[in-house]
């Protein structure tokens, strides 16, 4: 592979990375909450783009829409159909609070194969994406080589800026101690007096919001299809699973690691482009079977 492919493959490892990042961080906070591997996170993801490409086509036919507009809608589009979803779905699972995990999986596993369907009874199986936002930002010239600056610079910036703020939240604010101290230990946090139901709502429904938001990020670069969401449920447990379950900090080298891997696999050997998630994985658990940063201590987020 010579320079200016290994250099494509980075830029599109990256932009990559961090659409999956932002699905697995997802994955995270709710598992650190709740407890619960949520199944069902792949259709917030296949959601959050349908609604962010049927808002801006919208917009492109009935409006002079700007582009700083068009990025808003996005945004919105990510947080109607994560909060609404997100609300539905932690409603639901509350009635399972505690039980069986294994009843608390099929649960999202039935969710999800309702998603699916009202998915297609909504948009149909035909494709669709909103491309023309990604040109609208024009491009960027780096070593040599041109890059659509939406997929160098803006995907991977708001994957960097959320973990950040994520961090943050969580270290410095009221609401993000008392999500820690939840994820730590549920029945002291509310002998404390903390609200646990409150901030698993909150915290799921923002989760939700986060991988809603990784689809309507994906919608200008990715032609939307019945089954999208199937598919990158299974990438980010790949990421969960390589980095431990609950590490948000794992999670984000886990989904460089896997994006950049695969990137480099579509370029050198695309008959393992698909494999090569999975290899990793398997490659850490046989080391490492709590993933790569899962010490030995209470779980924590």
């Amino acid at each position: 592979m010579n320079l200016d492919l290994l250099l494509l493959a980075a830029a599109d490892g990256f932009s990559y990375a961090g659409l999956l990042f932002l699905v697995a961080l997802g994955l995270t906070l709710i598992f650190g909450v709740q407890g619960i591997l949520n199944v069902a996170h792949g259709s917030l993801y296949a959601f959050g783009g349908y609604t962010a490409v049927s808002l801006t086509l919208w917009l492109m036919a009935h409006t002079q829409a700007s582009t700083p507009l068009l990025f808003a809608a996005l945004i919105v589009a990510a947080i109607v159909a994560g909060t609404v979803l997100g609300g539905v779905l932690e409603l639901l699972l509350r009635q399972v609070q505690g039980k069986d995990p294994v009843l608390q999986l099929l649960v999202t596993f039935g969710a999800f194969l309702i998603f699916e369907d009202v998915q297609k009874m909504l948009w149909g199986v035909s494709p669709m994406s909103a491309g023309e936002l990604v040109g609208r930002l024009g491009t960027v010239d780096l070593f040599g080589v041109t890059y659509m600056a939406y997929q160098l610079l803006l995907v991977p910036g708001i994957a960097l800026v959320l973990f950040l703020g994520v961090h943050y939240v969580l270290r410095f604010t009221r609401l993000g101690k008392q999500v820690v101290a939840v994820a730590h230990n549920r029945e002291v946090a509310t002998a404390l007096g903390i609200d646990a139901r409150k901030v698993g709502l909150l915290t799921f429904v923002g989760a939700a919001i986060l991988g809603a938001f990784g689809g309507a990020l994906a919608a200008p670069t990715t032609t939307l299809v019945p089954g999208i969401g199937a598919d990158m449920i299974v990438l980010s447990f790949a990421v969960v699973a390589t980095a431990g379950l609950g590490q948000i900090t794992g999670a984000f080298i886990a989904a460089l690691m896997i994006g950049l891997a695969r990137s480099v696999a579509v370029y050198m050997a695309p008959e393992f482009d698909v494999a090569v998630p999975y290899l990793i994985m398997v490659a850490v658990l046989l080391i490492r079977p709590n993933g790569l940063f899962v010490v030995a201590q209470a779980r924590r987020i």
